[in-house]
């Protein structure tokens, strides 16, 4: 049997740091590192098994509610790590991008994110998009706000209009969302662009997710028949 093609983009929830650092008696500082430093190996999983695109969801618009220590440290973790891995995706083709209220950010988190983008744009291997400060219906809101503010005439909107006005307006929507530590839930994390994709839920905390939980997801993923709205028969007369 010929082997199925890999998703082109995944999208990832990555829950379970605190609960990493809670069963180890760590503080909550040393699960969201931890958490951080599982990205990497997962993009490199995602190359292997021929996965070009790679959201994860880093930083949601309802986590500033959390202890304001918390989310100092999210912020400091983020910056060293951009700093860090920015090379390391120039070497390997890798664009670094970002998407979000990304405006809410502080001034130097912002420009260390514009530049690791200006330094990885030209990279088409492969694509890191990180959701930083980012919620789904505020998206949404965002996106007809822009076309408000060009003029479009809302009374006459259609569904490609809003999508390429969203922050992922030039990336295919996700074909698999995984999320891991259990939950099945979306939290807000790419609504609009989720419409069809298939959703994947591992009980793995995320600093615990590796390659062979990925090679998992998606062999899951390729046994299931993406309908997209059709009947069941008419999937199968048209094929995968």
């Amino acid at each position: 049997m010929a082997q199925l093609p890999p998703p082109e983009h995944v999208a990832i929830i990555m829950d379970g740091n605190n609960r990493w650092a809670r069963q180890r008696f760590l503080p909550r500082a040393m699960g969201h590192k931890a958490g951080i430093e599982a990205i990497r190996p997962v993009a490199e999983a995602c190359d292997r098994l021929g996965i070009r695109i790679l959201t994860v969801f880093a930083f949601s618009t309802e986590n500033w509610k959390r202890p304001q220590d918390e989310v100092e440290t999210l912020m400091e973790l983020f910056g060293e790590t951009i700093r860090r891995e920015v090379e390391t995706c120039v070497r390997r083709g890798v664009e670094m991008r970002f998407c979000g209220r990304l405006d809410e950010l502080s001034s130097g988190l912002r420009e260390q994110m514009r530049q690791a983008n200006e330094r990885t744009r030209a990279n088409s291997h492969a694509v890191l998009n990180v959701a930083v400060n980012y919620g789904g219906r505020q998206e949404i809101v965002d996106a007809v706000r822009e076309m408000a503010r060009a003029g479009v005439d809302l009374s006459r909107l259609e569904e490609g209009m809003v999508a390429r006005h969203l922050y992922t307006r030039d990336l295919p929507d996700p074909d698999l969302i995984i999320r891991t530590a259990g939950e099945m839930r979306l939290s807000n994390f790419l609504l609009w662009q989720a419409a069809y994709a298939e959703f994947y839920s591992t009980p793995t905390l995320w600093p615990d997710f590796g390659e062979a939980d990925l090679a998992e997801a998606v062999d899951v993923f390729n046994r299931r028949v993406r309908r997209f709205g059709s009947r069941p028969e008419e999937v199968e007369h048209r094929g995968r």
